[in-house]
């Protein structure tokens, strides 16, 4: 008992001198009285439990829960939009632009509700034939993942409401939606092996395609700190230059996807925009190495002679060439070079965001 009693000077010399160590020191000073019916070999064995038990349980108290990590988000899967008249829409998409479209998904009646347009292995626009029920043609965004179960688990851990598990979407890839602050549905996507996506690897590629990849996609922003704080705080998207059309006020606040180079940008406003504000706000990037000579093959397609809109190349505010096309329901599709004229960065805007 003697050496029992040392040890026991020893634990209150190492965690006598924080409350939880000096409760669990004065309870086993406490049980040391009450066990005094017992035999010195089970008073030492009673000892030597109590002090492992509370020890352990200070130890577990006093570690911090593991951090849940963020996996990676890689990109831009997709942007869906709603159309008026699918037809139409693949004339832009299919004929002129010069995508294929490598399956879609029809009703139990049998009718086709989305038609998928292939801009590369991993980059898709969706065209759903519903009728609109938020904003515009937008129906959702999605950034593909490499662990969407894993994404899953940590938004939850930051405060986002989340589905009880991942989901399987009809084409095969795991999925679930989150809402942004500004009521966007976002779409998380992991690829699987077994998905239609997968499965038309290497096809569905036409030489005609006018560009090759989804840069950026556009929507419309009301409130910009809470949406930095959704993207970048809990994300993990990182801003990298934010712009000005007229100097006074902020437009635009581009933020890169954590694992990649795709970007969302924000497309700011003081009051609900319009519905021909929504098509243009609300919009797709595709980066071509020369607008130019885009705009030049676009206009020697014979879909072209069905494109009745003046075609413009210009320089942005970024200092990037680009040009603007309009779907027939009004969603711009922005061909933009990837570097600025002369070569130099544009430095990023200090107006204020809109009121």
């Amino acid at each position: 008992m003697a050496q029992l009693g040392a040890r026991l000077d020893g634990i209150e010399e190492v965690v006598g001198s924080n409350p939880i160590g000096s409760t669990i020191y004065l309870f086993c000073v406490f049980m040391s009285f009450h066990v005094d019916i017992l035999r010195s070999e089970s008073r030492d064995r009673f000892y030597i439990i109590t002090i492992f038990l509370l020890l352990s349980s200070l130890i577990a108290a006093a570690r911090p829960g593991e951090e849940v990590k963020r996996p990676g988000i890689l990109g831009i899967s997709h942007m869906a939009l709603f159309v008026s008249d699918l037809q139409k829409s693949r004339w832009f998409y299919e004929d002129f632009l010069g995508y294929a479209e490598p399956y879609n998904l029809k009703r139990d009646d049998g009718s086709l509700r989305i038609a998928f347009i292939k801009i590369n292995e991993d980059q898709y626009i969706e065209l759903f034939t519903d009728t609109p029920k938020q904003e515009g043609q937008l129906n959702h965004i999605a950034f593909y993942t490499d662990s969407a179960e894993g994404l899953r688990a940590y938004l939850a851990t930051r405060g986002v409401k989340v589905p009880e598990k991942v989901g399987k979407g009809k084409i095969g890839n795991s999925n679930f939606n989150i809402a942004d602050p500004d009521g966007h549905t976002v779409e998380i996507v992991q690829y699987e092996s077994d998905s239609w996506t997968r499965h038309a690897e290497g096809k569905y590629l036409p030489d005609a395609r006018i560009s090759t990849h989804m840069a950026h996609v556009g929507v419309t922003i009301g409130a910009l700190d809470a949406s930095t704080t959704f993207y970048g705080g809990i994300l993990g998207f990182q801003e990298f230059w934010r712009g000005s059309s007229s100097g006074k006020v902020l437009s635009w606040v581009n933020l890169r996807v954590p694992d990649g180079q795709d970007y969302l940008e924000f497309m700011l406003h003081s009051k609900p925009p319009d519905a021909r504000e929504l098509g243009v706000k609300n919009h797709i990037c595709l980066l071509t190495s020369d607008v130019e000579k885009a705009v030049a093959t676009l206009k020697g397609r014979a879909a072209a002679k069905s494109y009745a809109l003046p075609i413009e190349i210009k320089v942005g505010v970024n200092g990037k060439r680009q040009a603007n096309l309009f779907d027939p329901d009004g969603t711009r599709i922005e061909l933009m070079e990837p570097n600025t004229i002369d070569g130099k960065p544009v430095p990023p805007s200090a107006a204020p965001p809109p009121k």
